[in-house]
């Protein structure tokens, strides 16, 4: 009896096996194979082409500038965003790839002449292929997931956005921390008067802080300081050995004194690989712990703003009109 109740366990248990593994591994590539290439069809009538020069493997592949734009969307943009959001990146992405398509980026065309854009981020806008989507989001999220962006980019399609008949240069960061968007000015050398500042709470999401922490030694390595001369008395926060200099209108860092240094916070960003200029420091023993709110250089569409005016009930079309100042809305065939 005990035998035949020890087999009876086994059968269970060999049956609740059999069940997970038809619910986890047969059903979704069941599913798949049934639904998963659905997404993967060109979008009809895209006939102005782009030349992209992808990062990770050096090669240059054509396609449709709105199949390119549904790439940077993913790549660009959380896709569980709300749609308005998504468009309102579509439309951003657009422009940013239009502009340099009728104006080459010389540091495209240094990489390669035959080039018109790059995939790596630090140099143009992300992107990402099918291939990428799929190992992000899994097999079901993939044709979600694609068929939301697909639907943005559609909804948008052609669609730019220009300052007095031209082509803006529509730059977009994350997330601003919730202290309003910069002026162009206040970060890099010009003042462009479609990137001003405007106020934007950001998003609990993007509002985040975040630490790191450098020894000394290694901050003058970065920075090209002499931080480990001080004495430990100058070495106090607010003391003359490290001080803010100035700050911008919405309170981030412009400049800052490090034993006697004066760098842009724009530099000290930049260099130390912090998360925003909106950032503060702690000494501790001979380390400085920074402490950063937000994420990218604050200036234009933030990202996790435009996903809170989205949840608020605004179209992409209110969100581009807030974050770019003066522009309007045209089209490119």
């Amino acid at each position: 009896m005990r035998w035949r109740s020890k087999r009876r366990k086994i059968k269970v248990v060999i049956v609740y096996l059999l069940a997970v593994l038809f619910l986890l591994v047969v059903l979704p590539w069941a599913l798949y194979s049934l639904f998963g290439e659905r997404q993967e069809t060109q979008i009809e009538g895209d006939t102005m082409r782009v030349h992209l020069l992808c990062h990770q493997n050096n090669k240059i592949i054509e396609l449709g500038l709105e199949e390119y734009i549904v790439g940077v969307v993913a790549a660009e943009m959380p896709a569980s965003f709300p749609p308005e959001a998504l468009k309102a990146q579509a439309v951003a992405a657009r422009t940013y790839a239009v502009k340099r398509l009728q104006a080459p980026d010389p540091r495209i065309k240094e990489l390669s002449l035959q080039a018109d854009l790059s995939s790596d981020p630090a140099i143009n806008q992300a992107w990402i292929d099918n291939e990428e989507m799929k190992k992000r989001w899994g097999i079901t999220g993939y044709n979600t997931y694609k068929k939301k962006i697909v639907d943005a980019v559609l909804a948008t399609r052609g669609k730019v956005l220009l300052y007095q008949g031209e082509l803006i240069d529509p730059v977009y960061h994350a997330s601003c921390g919730g202290n309003g968007t910069e002026n162009s000015g206040e970060v890099w050398k010009y003042d462009i008067p479609y990137l001003q500042g405007v106020p934007c709470s950001g998003h609990p999401e993007g509002n985040k802080e975040a630490t790191v922490v450098f020894q000394l030694n290694d901050l003058d390595r970065l920075l090209g300081t002499q931080l480990t001369a001080l004495p430990a008395a100058k070495l106090k926060t607010g003391s003359s050995g490290l001080i803010v200099k100035e700050k911008t209108a919405t309170g981030r860092v412009k400049t800052v004194s490090f034993a006697g240094k004066t760098i842009s916070g724009t530099e000290v960003r930049s260099k130390l690989g912090l998360s925003s200029t909106w950032f503060s420091w702690q000494v501790e023993n001979r380390a400085l712990k920074f402490t950063t709110k937000g994420y990218g250089h604050a200036v234009g569409m933030c990202q996790y703003g435009a996903k809170a005016l989205a949840l608020a009930g605004k179209n992409y079309e209110g969100i581009l009109l807030h974050y770019y100042t003066g522009v309007t809305l045209g089209r490119v065939e």
